[in-house]
């Protein structure tokens, strides 16, 4: 009451030199901007998200375990992933995978790899090869550079593909081989997993991924 009392009774100059001053002040007080969202929503939806991710994957009579919740530092965590153990396709390394990952990889597996092997090679797969998926690094090695999507295990590198008949594609050597359906066979899938991941890079890409493909969930889309 009394700073009101006092301020009513400034002489009409000195009421508008305060009023001067406080706007002037206010104009030096920084604007704080409100936080933005984050990119990767799909990781920060409410634990539901994942109960329906793996009713998905019973549904479609994928094998997995549930892992717990972790953070590794460095902004490296690995959070609603789950551990695949039957896709119909032996798969090498691969670690802890977000759910909406493993669904996904899943899927292109089933539905684009195994078909495109029988179009394309005359043969199933019997096993695909990867480099794995989590591992807490920069995007590319490149230090300084921001986390990479295998940092939250939310992306799968796929390096080889072994048939039936005996014969082992990899993508090293198959992107650019003599063989044209082998080429062909390594770009339909590769472009099927661009339409089921967010990101999807290969030899195309850069020197970095000549021997892999790399599937991610993370800021997309691109495609290369």
């Amino acid at each position: 009451m009394r700073r009101a009392s006092r301020s009513a009774s400034l002489p009409d100059v000195g009421k508008r030199g305060f009023i001067l001053a406080a706007l002037v002040t206010a104009a030096c007080i920084p604007k704080v901007d409100a936080p933005e969202r984050p990119a990767r929503a799909e990781l920060d939806k409410p634990a539901e998200t994942t109960l329906q991710c793996h009713a998905d994957l019973r549904r479609e009579e994928v094998g997995f375990r549930a892992l717990p919740d972790r953070s590794f530092g460095g902004g490296c965590s690995a959070r609603g992933a789950v551990q695949l153990t039957e896709i119909g396709t032996p798969v090498t390394n691969l670690g802890a995978m977000t759910c909406p990952l493993a669904r996904a990889f899943a899927r292109w597996t089933r539905e684009a790899v195994q078909p495109a092997a029988q179009q394309w090679l005359d043969s199933p797969i019997v096993r695909i090869e990867s480099y794995g998926t989590y591992a807490c690094r920069p995007v590319n090695n490149q230090m300084g550079g921001r986390l990479s999507e295998h940092g939250l295990a939310n992306a799968v590198d796929i390096s080889a593909f072994v048939l039936r008949d005996g014969r082992r594609i990899t993508v090293a050597e198959g992107w650019n081989g003599e063989d044209e359906r082998v080429r062909r066979f390594l770009r339909t899938i590769h472009q099927a997993g661009c339409r089921r991941f967010a990101v999807g890079l290969g030899p195309d890409a850069n020197a970095l991924h000549r021997d892999h493909f790399h599937f991610d969930l993370g800021r997309g889309p691109y495609c290369k």
